[in-house]
């Protein structure tokens, strides 16, 4: 299992975050690389006061990839990177405030397969796509140690990494329109 550093510089102008996130996160050995960008990517874009990985990481089926807590210990913000069963979105639903999905592929097949199933509060279920070449490519040149410059305005994503920079749309819309 590989251990990669991660130390983002970011600057979210859609939601009035500026922060330097500094983190470590371990690569499951079943684990794509597309999926792990995607992974750090919504830890860095979803943050806020007690957001976490999960602790078990990719091999603990029932907890989220990220989800918030309050100082209470109650989970308040469930959220998914890949492409999850309506099921298990059903289930997140029931026991969270607020849910949110990271699609680290081609999601247009998931949400047909979605389309009608019973799941809890479908609409207010939030998708947040990343462009696809992004995250490739960024997976193309990740390192142990890693330092990016991430920064968020409208619906663009711009990112600097090992002295490279890339673009890509970042498409947030509701699972069930």
């Amino acid at each position: 299992m590989a251990v990669l550093a991660f130390e983002i510089e970011l600057s979210d102008m859609r939601r009035g975050r500026y922060e330097t996130l500094s983190f470590t996160v371990a690569q499951h050995p079943s684990e794509s690389e597309a999926y792990l960008v995607t992974r750090v990517l919504a830890f860095a874009l979803e943050q806020e006061e007690g957001l976490a990985f999960s602790k078990g990481g990719l091999g603990e089926a029932e907890e989220p990839a990220l989800s918030v807590t309050d100082l209470t210990g109650r989970r308040t913000a469930w959220i998914e990177v890949g492409l999850p069963s309506a099921e298990r979105l059903h289930r997140a639903s029931k026991a969270s405030d607020r849910v949110a999905v990271w699609p680290h592929r081609d999601a247009s097949a998931w949400f047909r397969q979605l389309a009608g199933a019973r799941i809890h509060r479908a609409a207010d279920i939030t998708v947040h796509s990343l462009d696809l070449a992004l995250i490739d490519a960024v997976a193309g040149v990740l390192t142990r140690r890693n330092t990016l410059a991430l920064t968020v305005s409208e619906d663009e994503l711009f990112l600097e990494l090992a002295g490279r920079s890339f673009t890509g749309a970042l498409v947030e819309r509701p699972l069930v329109e």
